[in-house]
């Protein structure tokens, strides 16, 4: 089966690539830098692409397996320390994923024969910060931010249902894992042995092992009565008390120093929402249709994340 992969390159899309190619599919990432492959199976082929348009690459969409849309600039921004979100950064955080969505609907619009589904990336920043209320697929959208940049861009490739294509919206939760996104934030303290809660440490994180995480989107992929939105986040969220007291175990580290919430805010201002604020996330939808977590529960999952370095 042929494989497009939107920000392959990215923490998922490579890991997503490598794992389709060791299965021997045909996948093809588009990637602004053609030079960028680190990471990536000698069996992925890269394409250029500009992120906001099908010129160069449109013509594979015709007849492919599958489309994955995962572009869009990262909300924590790249490297260390995260950077807040500026009006500039919104804007960028936003119209990298409306561009990507378009350049996707350009493609499979031209197509002759349509993709045989597109996995449409979101997050469970969908229903915004709710406390411990527990949220599903069929729970309403947030107000904040975060819920309205989810909003429009599953809402960008929302026309190729008509077009017949099978369609899936991923509602990602927080990805844990050791090469990228929060957890090296979250981690970097009790490294330091500093480590402890983040604010009054009762917020909820809906969380996802990064291995459950490539697994739910094939099982989506391959799952050909699977079309609409899915919660991508394991089915016990957590505290980030007893987070930070999961992360310590695995590190060997000790937990007691808490790190006041004033401080994310002065540093970071409303991105500091991502660690302060809670949800609790529940992946109905995939558990109804089959889903097994091989990493359900916090402590292994970490255990395994850092052990062997994932």
């Amino acid at each position: 089966m042929r494989v497009i992969i939107t920000g392959g390159t990215g923490l998922i899309g490579r890991t997503l690539a490598n794992s389709l190619a060791k299965d021997h599919h045909e996948v093809i990432v588009l990637s602004r830098n053609t030079n960028k492959t680190s990471g990536l199976d000698g069996g992925v082929k890269v394409v250029g692409w500009d992120a906001s348009t099908a010129q160069g690459w449109g013509e594979l969409a015709d007849g492919a397996g599958a489309i994955v849309n995962l572009a869009g600039e990262s909300i924590a921004g790249e490297g260390f320390p995260p950077k807040p979100w500026t009006t500039e950064r919104k804007r960028r955080i936003r119209d990298s994923r409306i561009h990507a969505g378009k350049a996707v609907l350009e493609a499979i619009t031209a197509a002759k024969n349509k993709p045989g589904v597109l996995i449409q990336s979101s997050a469970v920043g969908y229903y915004g910060m709710q406390g411990d209320k527990d949220l599903t697929e069929e729970s309403p959208i947030g107000g904040d931010f975060q819920a309205q940049v989810c909003k429009d861009w599953e809402a960008v490739t929302q026309p190729v249902e008509t077009m017949g294509v099978r369609r899936v919206v991923i509602r990602t939760g927080i990805v844990m894992t050791t090469k990228g996104g929060v957890l090296p934030l979250m981690a970097l303290p009790f490294k330091l042995f500093a480590g402890g809660p983040i604010g009054s440490g009762k917020q909820l994180i809906s969380w996802v092992h990064l291995d459950d995480e490539i697994a739910a989107i094939r099982f989506l992929m391959e799952n050909t009565s699977a079309s609409g939105a899915y919660n991508l986040s394991a089915p016990n969220p957590q505290s980030n008390a007893a987070l930070g007291r999961a992360i310590a175990r695995a590190l060997g580290r000790p937990y007691w120093l808490p790190a006041p919430a004033f401080a994310f805010k002065l540093a970071f201002g409303e991105l500091s929402t991502l660690l302060l604020d809670g949800q609790r996330v529940l992946p109905k939808r995939l558990l109804a249709a089959g889903f097994t977590f091989q990493h359900p529960e916090i402590e292994a999952a970490l255990r395994d994340v850092f052990t062997n370095g994932k």
